[in-house]
């Protein structure tokens, strides 16, 4: 039997510990069985039960307090990060084995994780010779996202995670319970973007002929490929969470031996959700 877990990546502040606290409930008023890994060394306070804590292993503020090492914050949860890559058998005995495990696996906010460093590429190798099903989940703060430049930037972000992963990926827009209904307007055309209308929104204000010129050759790439798209995720809304809990299940054939289900829309049909969403709660 398969094992199952998602990757719960994204910036600092995006949500990932609420969104793992938020599935965790989620799971349990449905009767399913989900695990937390926290994989931050730098963390403080989360309100969910782990069955993991990467701070038994090893903790950012003992690394940056070890004279001989010296390192600042970055530096120092990059060196936890390789000193947990190289203690992987840490991970194993605390996951044990239990077939259909369903772990979400909360991860570090530093992007240079899912960039350029390898630590989190050798992690789902790992993962996948336990015999896991990787999902990676890549979570955006909604309340960043509402203007172009900043939309653009998100999206490469996802899409630098997904290629340095190389594993199925769900990307989501936190916090939408936390906008206003104004907010929620502007934002509903960035779920399932018209990239070339964003290339017009974006040039219109650049001043630098080089740099629209790169604007509209993003805009382009992301565009032709259609690999990046958003799902809204409304921690105070049961079917937000249900919406986005079938997407990361159909991903990683969750229960396909209970004659699984696809999600109730397809790819194709995704801006029908988007418009029954923002119907429900703008014009609440």
């Amino acid at each position: 039997m398969p094992r199952y877990a998602q990757l719960v990546m994204g910036p600092a502040g995006s949500g990932k510990s609420t969104y793992c606290s938020t599935m965790v409930q989620h799971c349990e008023a449905l009767g399913r069985a989900v695990q937390v890994v926290n994989l931050d060394p730098a963390a403080e306070l989360f309100n969910y039960p782990v069955m993991a804590d990467i701070r038994e292993l090893i903790e950012v503020d003992d690394v940056m307090e070890d004279e001989s090492l010296r390192f600042g914050p970055n530096g120092g949860l990059v060196f936890c990060m390789e000193y947990f890559a190289n203690n992987f058998n840490w991970l194993e005995e605390s996951l044990g084995h239990v077939e259909d495990d369903y772990i979400l696996f909360d991860c570090p906010g530093q992007i240079e994780l899912y960039t350029h460093l390898p630590v989190m590429k050798q992690l789902v190798e790992q993962l996948q010779q336990w015999e896991f099903r990787v999902c990676g989940v890549f979570l955006v703060d909604s309340q960043f996202m509402v203007e172009s430049f900043k939309f653009i930037s998100g999206i490469l972000a996802a899409l630098s995670a997904m290629i340095s992963l190389e594993i199925p990926q769900i990307n989501i827009m936190t916090k939408m319970d936390l906008l206003s209904k104004k907010a929620k307007k502007e934002i509903e055309k960035y779920l399932d973007p018209d990239m070339y209308s964003m290339i017009e929104d974006s040039t219109n204000i650049l001043k630098s002929k080089m740099f629209k010129k790169l604007t509209k050759s993003i805009c382009g790439l992301i565009d032709d490929y259609g690999m990046v798209r958003f799902l809204p995720f409304d921690r105070s809304d049961e079917e937000s969470i249900n919406i986005v809990l079938q997407h990361i299940d159909f991903t990683i054939q969750y229960g396909e031996d209970l004659e699984f289900k696809e999600p109730r829309e397809c790819e194709e049909d995704k801006s029908a959700l988007v418009d029954e969403y923002f119907q429900d709660h703008v014009d609440e």
